[in-house]
């Protein structure tokens, strides 16, 4: 790398560490939050400690995809912060922000994963977004399943660990959903990812399954689950 890489990287730290140290405005962070570098983005998220409108979490959540790394992951620290506050959980109450949560939930981040999973779990009882977010969540599980079965798991290569990494999430966060989401729906996803050869799936949905529910298959399924050749499959 050149000097003009170390020279940006150096002024640009330089930058955040100002940021993080002198008093800034709420408007001046979110206008950062808007235009800044990566840097600045990152340290104005982490200072940020309040939201006062709805265009307020619009931006900050607008930082939580297609952006670096070191942004999403202090978005997603902040937004789960915010959402935990009944207060300021209504600015979140939109469906463009629905669809940002669903992208996030399967960043190639764990931490933004788990995250913006314990965010969303905060609108739970909140009915259109219930509604909206697990069909959305279910379709992108079953295609992911589609995508996943056919896989040959000794294979090892990157497209695979992907795929799996983002059914891993989808179906950590219908664990937090799954009476909210509509049962055969749920039922057939749960049957299915069951017979997936690679295990951290089979794990997932057994922990599903360890919610109970009154149905035959899927009690015959957990069984199955609990004979699991993986000790951390049959472990629930």
């Amino acid at each position: 790398m050149n000097n003009t890489y170390y020279e940006t990287l150096d002024e640009n730290f330089n930058m955040a560490l100002e940021l993080l140290s002198k008093p800034v405005s709420h408007n001046e962070l979110i206008n950062l939050l808007r235009t800044g570098n990566i840097a600045q983005r990152q340290a104005a998220a982490l200072r940020l400690e309040t939201l006062q409108s709805e265009d307020d979490a619009n931006i900050l959540i607008s930082n939580l995809t297609g952006q670096d790394g070191k942004i999403r992951e202090a978005v997603s620290l902040k937004i789960k912060e915010f959402m935990s506050n009944p207060q300021l959980l209504v600015y979140f109450e939109n469906t463009s922000s629905y669809d940002i949560f669903l992208d996030a939930i399967i960043d190639i981040n764990a931490n933004i994963c788990r995250n913006i999973i314990e965010a969303v779990s905060n609108l739970k009882n909140n009915p259109e977004f219930s509604k909206y977010f697990c069909e959305k969540l279910a379709k992108r599980t079953n295609l992911l399943l589609d995508t996943v079965k056919d896989f040959d798991f000794q294979d090892g290569k990157y497209k695979v660990n992907k795929e799996v990494f983002k059914l891993y999430w989808c179906l950590e966060t219908i664990y937090n959903f799954a009476y909210r989401m509509d049962f055969q729906t749920l039922k057939q996803i749960l049957l299915q990812a069951k017979n997936i050869q690679e295990y951290t799936i089979r794990e997932k949905t057994a922990r599903i399954l360890s919610q109970g529910f009154d149905d035959k298959e899927l009690s015959a399924a957990r069984q199955e689950l609990k004979n699991d050749k993986n000790y951390y499959v049959r472990r629930f």
